[in-house]
């Protein structure tokens, strides 16, 4: 077995068994270190206990649903940096944009490949990972991103972002002035290999304009493409 993979704990929770089986199976296979939860609130404990590296979460739990854990874990600055895989049997778009924008880092729709999932526990682990690698402090304008306390702050004032927010947000910071295509940004930031939903890059981008105000402008749309930071506002 991997060492460096055995270290790396991986909280999945279902409250379907087979499922939940299904998964840790694949997982330990791959040569994770992996905890289970059967419900919300046991899988809200488990990531305060256990800092796992990721948090498989099925959407539809009981006692507390994926979404409120997600959203939780996301609020708390001891868990907010953990990436989480929601796992869904709804296929409708609004289900999947809900949990992106609550903070998820990808999501899988029932049923899955377990040999995909482990594919794309791979892959956030890896962006996640890589992460740690660039500055620590972004700066354009009156925006500020300290990436060590996860904050963002606009004129001096701290403005909550969401962990995929942030993510796209120091994304097209870094890569200022160059235009960034839709599938690129799914790719880079999401960690998708293949073109899922370009729209979820869209409404991503709507909230963040929303919430830097005024400086939302450095954000320039390249009309049939994608997106660019410039260096002053429109």
């Amino acid at each position: 077995m991997n060492n460096k993979l055995a270290n790396k704990r991986i909280l999945v929770a279902d409250d379907e068994p087979d499922v939940l089986q299904l998964v840790s199976t694949n997982l330990k296979n791959a040569g994770y270190n992996v905890l289970k939860a059967e419900d919300g609130l046991s899988a809200l404990e488990q990531a305060r206990q256990t800092s796992p590296a990721l948090i498989v979460l099925d959407l539809m739990l009981p006692e507390m649903s994926g979404l409120e854990v997600c959203k939780v874990l996301k609020r708390e600055t001891a868990t907010n940096r953990i990436p989480v895989i929601m796992l869904t049997a709804k296929a409708e778009e609004v289900d999947r944009i809900v949990g992106l924008e609550l903070g998820a880092d990808d999501y899988m729709t029932k049923p899955f490949s377990p040999r995909e999932l482990v594919l794309r526990v791979k892959s956030v682990l890896r962006r996640a990972s890589n992460g740690a690698e660039v500055s620590d402090r972004l700066v354009l304008g009156d925006i500020q991103i300290d990436r060590t306390r996860h904050e963002v702050t606009i004129g001096g004032k701290v403005v909550d972002f969401t962990a995929t927010e942030f993510k796209l947000l120091a994304l097209l910071i870094e890569r200022r002035g160059r235009v960034q295509d839709r599938e690129t940004l799914l790719n880079d930031v999401w960690g998708y290999e293949t073109v899922i939903d370009t729209r979820t890059v869209d409404t991503h981008i709507r909230r963040l304009r929303e919430k830097l105000g005024k400086s939302g402008s450095y954000i320039e749309t390249i009309r049939g493409f994608g997106y660019r930071v410039v260096e002053t506002e429109a």
